[in-house]
């Protein structure tokens, strides 16, 4: 196969093929074999059709698949030998493709638009200073987080009083002729938009009767429509004065701060005294706050990489056309709205491609079964499943990695944490110890 590659001009170079009979048909006489093997025919036993019948009936199409697999093999080595880093995948230029006739010839040459990636460096040395900042934990915080957990581990119990975040339940009566009537209504006075209202319910006892307004109290059809089982129209258009009599109220109330607790969030024989639990939530605040760190410092080190790619070109018109052939649902318009994030996207990858190589970076199959299990072990943590045997942490997160987009986001995230993490070793690095409240404005 003979290959012409023109000059490169805005990043562009066009390559051009020239297929032979020699590079094609000992694969189209091989396929045409394995067909008369295979072959159907009326009047023939299978395997006895006429070669010259076999290729009058599908040599044309057999020629067409094996030359279009022969330029892609050859496209793709070309590129592989050469070292081209190119953007997209090659386009058909059909100006420069002769005109193909399988009946006349036996010699084909096929024109390839290629699009080339821009010369960049995006590494970061020691002239670049980036901050990592330590992230203080405060009494404030461990006493925030215990009072957490206390709330989380609570109960609910019965109580004699109505107290601000209490439920109460009862029996709901609309104050008109032929209303509506509730049993077992719920209803819990701190979601009242009106505290007015609200305040009709507190210190209110089991049996009393309170009067009050619906559509005053909560100001949303969504709300009202919810507590008396009617529609939104329906409650938009309610107006009237409902009674509300108490027969019971429940409270939550945080679990004490003991032995039960403390089996519940680090499990059992664990943690012996309320000293050691504090330690041990302190110890896990500064966990968090670490990773908070390191986010942060992700963040700045990205910035920093993407300011040394300010200004590159790129070939918008070949780029613009590719993404019309990759998918022909997307419009003039689609494109022209999405492109200069599609570019920003297109630079950051440009660059963790370049980086991963320039520090030796390799993305083993234990790190991304590690951070799977870092992703199932917070899932289960959100449900408040805080103790998850490690096996069946390690099968969840198994079968998190079969979902092709999450595999594909967790390969790219752990890319990019030993990225930067090889970036922290590079610049000047500032260590700097802030306040959580702090730390927090950065991001405001």
């Amino acid at each position: 196969m003979q290959f012409n590659q023109s000059e490169t001009k805005d990043l562009m170079t066009v390559l051009t093929l020239t297929v032979e009979p020699a590079d094609y048909q000992e694969a189209v006489q091989k396929e045409l074999k394995q067909l008369r093997q295979k072959a159907n025919v009326p009047g023939f036993r299978p395997g006895m059709v006429p070669a010259g019948l076999i290729k009058k009936m599908y040599g044309k199409g057999v020629m067409a698949e094996v030359i279009n697999k022969t330029l892609s093999d050859a496209l793709g080595k070309y590129i592989d030998e050469k070292h081209i880093a190119v953007l997209g995948d090659p386009l058909p230029n059909e100006e420069l493709t002769s005109k193909v006739d399988f009946d006349t010839q036996d010699t084909f040459t096929f024109a390839f638009d290629i699009a080339l990636a821009p010369e960049f460096d995006a590494s970061l040395n020691g002239h670049n200073k980036l901050t990592h900042y330590n992230i203080e934990v405060s009494d404030d915080m461990v006493n925030k987080q215990v009072e957490s957990y206390a709330q989380r581990f609570g109960d609910y119990v019965e109580a004699d009083e109505v107290q601000d975040g209490d439920v109460i339940k009862g029996l709901l009566t609309e104050q008109r002729e032929n209303g509506m009537t509730k049993e077992n209504a719920m209803l819990n006075p701190q979601y009242m938009v009106d505290k007015e209202q609200a305040a009709l319910f507190l210190g209110a006892k089991k049996g009393d009767v309170i009067t009050f307004n619906p559509q005053k109290a909560f100001q949303n059809e969504v709300e009202i429509g919810s507590l008396l089982d009617i529609t939104k129209q329906e409650a938009k258009e309610l107006t009237s004065d409902f009674t509300f009599e108490i027969q019971g109220i429940t409270r939550h109330q945080a679990a004490k701060i003991d032995g039960e607790l403390f089996a519940k969030v680090y499990g059992d024989n664990t943690v012996k005294d309320e000293a050691e639990f504090r330690a041990h939530v302190k110890a896990e605040i500064e966990e968090n706050m670490a990773e908070d760190s390191e986010y942060k410092f992700g963040l700045d080190a990205k910035a920093a990489i993407m300011k040394k790619m300010e200004g590159l070109a790129f070939p918008e018109d070949f780029l613009k056309r590719w993404l019309h052939a990759t998918n022909e649902k997307l419009t003039d318009e689609e494109i022209d709205k999405d492109f200069p994030q599609m570019i920003e996207e297109l630079k950051w990858h440009l660059a963790k491609e370049q980086l991963l190589k320039k520090y030796n970076i390799n993305i083993e199959k234990e790190d991304v079964e590690d951070y799977a299990k870092k992703v199932a072990k917070m899932q289960f943590m959100q449900y408040g499943l805080m103790h998850v045997d490690d096996a069946y942490l390690t099968n969840y997160a198994q079968q998190i990695l079969k979902d092709e987009n999450q595999l594909r986001g967790i390969v790219e995230r752990v890319a990019e944490q030993k990225i930067y993490a090889a970036v922290k070793t590079a610049v000047k690095l500032e260590e700097k110890s802030i306040s959580h409240d702090d730390f927090g404005k950065l991001f405001a």
